[in-house]
């Protein structure tokens, strides 16, 4: 399949959309009848569709890449696929913690409105957020064009029935069901074991990141020409705990001495990573499938600062509406579709990723789905454009009380709130990148619109169940 011409795809891309608009009077409903649409299916030459592999690592800092100017670490494997494609310079995750963002990632929509406002536990009395069960999920439609679909790695999105990755559109799930692996080698939650070879509780030895690689690999190697694939490879790395393999740490303590054991420990940890992502896609070379297949690099929330992770100039990190928290490093490659080495500065969310694939593979987007096709911007690299107004969220218990915090941006300016016990400060990204000089809010009709925007987003949001 999978080396077929970009002429032939082109064709059978512009005739899978005029299938789409046709069909559009047909849509069935996905899961229920009191379910969200879902779009219907559209057949095409699936010969031609390309593979589809996103990685998605965790608490990776927009710093904390050598192609993100880092100069204490070394990624030439991440590296090589922004030579080889493009690098996102403005793209960010929908939240500043992990479980809304892979909601958003894997619906299309904002977090809160896909029933994850909040990180999910395996402590009910501190889990803030239940994945809508009346939504597709990006695995449901490209089954819908013929995906084998596989989710390996870190899941984080529901522990039991119904919101198991098998029951929600993967065909395969190898990997870890819970939030954090309290230790990289004995994969365990306060005691619990969440890893699953689809629904069986399995041990597995070794590193997670090593783990999660050669399973990888392993699929790699399997999928044939029959059918395109969509692997989602969600790693733990570079989350807390911050624990590299030995031989890692002892290498980099000997070529950077100058720097903390603590920030040491996370370049080992990201430059461990590097080596596990080259693993890939040196399989998906020898497999024949590189050159036909998207490959998506990114995070899912911005560094912790308490670990020595980087956020590059950017204010704040992990946890923080500041740029720190929610701007992530992103690469994007498409064998020579796409360009080579181009940098893209447009801004782009992770819940874009969905209607950007739908647009690829001739699928009409579904009308609840917040996110944009951004497929032109990286295809014909279009002069940028104002960001559309676009709101963060983060819903969480402890100090917070189960109380509710939100960022909320349009065009050049934003409105930012760290705790839900603070004042909105108000910027101008354009002009202030770093968020040091706070406008004054209050006289501001930019501001005053802003605010009554995330407002009604917020009444929209509360009718939307994120609770068992």
């Amino acid at each position: 399949m999978k080396g077929g011409a970009g002429y032939r795809y082109l064709t059978s891309l512009l005739l899978g959309c005029l299938c789409s608009i046709a069909s559009c009077q047909n849509n069935t409903s996905y899961n229920s009848k009191d379910s969200i649409i879902a779009p219907a299916s559209v057949k095409s030459d699936t010969a031609e569709l390309p593979n589809i592999i996103i990685i998605l690592a965790d608490d990776l800092g927009y710093g904390d890449l050598s192609c993100m100017s880092a100069t204490d670490l070394n990624t030439p494997n991440i590296d090589a696929i922004a030579n080889e494609g493009l690098k996102l310079m403005s793209f960010y995750a929908n939240s500043t913690v992990c479980s809304p963002s892979r909601a958003s990632l894997l619906t299309g929509m904002y977090p809160d409105l896909a029933g994850v406002p909040g990180v999910i536990r395996q402590n009910e009395g501190n889990s803030f957020g239940y994945l809508r069960t009346d939504v597709p999920l990006i695995s449901n439609t490209l089954k819908e064009k013929g995906y084998n679909t596989a989710l390996i790695g870190k899941w984080h999105l529901g522990l039991e029935s119904p919101n198991l990755p098998n029951e929600r559109g993967f065909d395969f799930f190898k990997g870890f069901l819970g939030d954090m692996m309290d230790d990289y080698y004995t994969h365990l939650r306060k005691g619990k074991n969440w890893m699953r070879n689809n629904t069986a509780e399995i041990n597995p030895k070794g590193h997670a990141t090593d783990v999660f690689t050669d399973w990888a690999v392993d699929y790699l190697k399997s999928q044939k020409e029959e059918n395109p694939f969509f692997l989602y490879l969600a790693y733990n790395a570079p989350h807390y705990p911050i624990q590299p393999p030995e031989d890692y740490l002892k290498r980099v303590l000997e070529r950077e001495p100058n720097v903390t054991e603590k920030r040491a420990k996370n370049i080992a940890f990201v430059e461990h990573l590097d080596d596990a992502i080259g693993r890939i896609t040196k399989a998906l070379k020898e497999s024949g499938n590189d050159k036909n297949t998207i490959i998506i690099f990114t995070s899912d929330n911005g560094g912790a600062l308490r670990y020595a992770q980087s956020n590059g100039k950017l204010r704040g990190g992990k946890k923080d509406m500041y740029e720190g928290g929610i701007r992530v490093p992103a690469i994007i490659k498409w064998g020579d579709k796409l360009g080579k080495g181009k940098v893209i500065d447009e801004p782009i969310m992770l819940m874009d990723i969905y209607p950007t694939l739908c647009e690829i593979v001739g699928l009409p987007i579904a009308e609840h789905i917040d996110g944009r096709s951004v497929f032109k911007i990286l295809n014909l690299n279009q002069t940028k454009k104002a960001m559309p107004f676009t709101i963060w969220v983060r819903k969480e218990g402890g100090f917070y009380g189960g109380l509710t915090y939100y960022a909320a941006r349009e065009g050049d300016f934003k409105l930012v709130q760290n705790t839900p016990f603070e004042p909105f400060q108000f910027f101008n990204i354009a002009k202030d990148p770093f968020e040091t000089n706070p406008l004054e809010l209050s006289d501001s009709e930019i501001g005053k619109n802003l605010r009554r925007k995330l407002r009604w987003h917020i009444i929209k949001s509360g009718s939307v169940k994120w609770q068992k």
